[in-house]
């Protein structure tokens, strides 16, 4: 079995980061100059552009190494199905020499990174809910 050079608390914090995330949604009072108590708080779940959430994963992951960093995009391309677990040091190499963008823009810019970042780990047998910081 392959090694992850990032460690398994490290990913269950950014699926618990980016699920928040996900839940977002595009502007839809643009103008709403309303109490947020008048609006059931609504306006909480619009992504503005300005989400502390989204700057909390970027600050995080940009705090990572730069092995951690193509861990955590081949971790998503193994969730994903783009390789199996017994390909794991050709997807890092892949990942290492293809990069083009930031890693956390990488990650923000997947629907579903969550979702893959959890596959993932499941295919080294790891339950990130079990490696989850509480």
């Amino acid at each position: 079995m392959p090694e992850l050079n990032i460690s398994p608390e490290k990913v269950a914090f950014l699926i618990e980061k980016t699920r928040e995330f996900d839940v977002k949604e595009g502007v839809t009072d643009p103008a709403s100059g309303s109490n947020a108590t008048d609006d059931n708080m609504v306006d909480v779940l619009e992504d503005d552009g300005h989400d502390p959430v989204a700057q909390e994963i970027t600050g995080f992951v940009g705090s990572l190494t730069e092995d951690e960093q193509v861990d955590l995009i081949a971790l998503m391309r193994l969730g994903r199905g783009d390789a199996e677990i017994e390909e794991w040091d050709r997807l890092r190499r892949e990942t290492r020499d293809t990069r083009e963008a930031p890693t956390a823009r990488l990650l923000l810019d997947e629907p579903l990174v969550s979702d893959y970042l959890a596959e993932g780990l499941s295919a080294f047998g790891i339950d990130w809910a079990e490696a989850a910081p509480e």
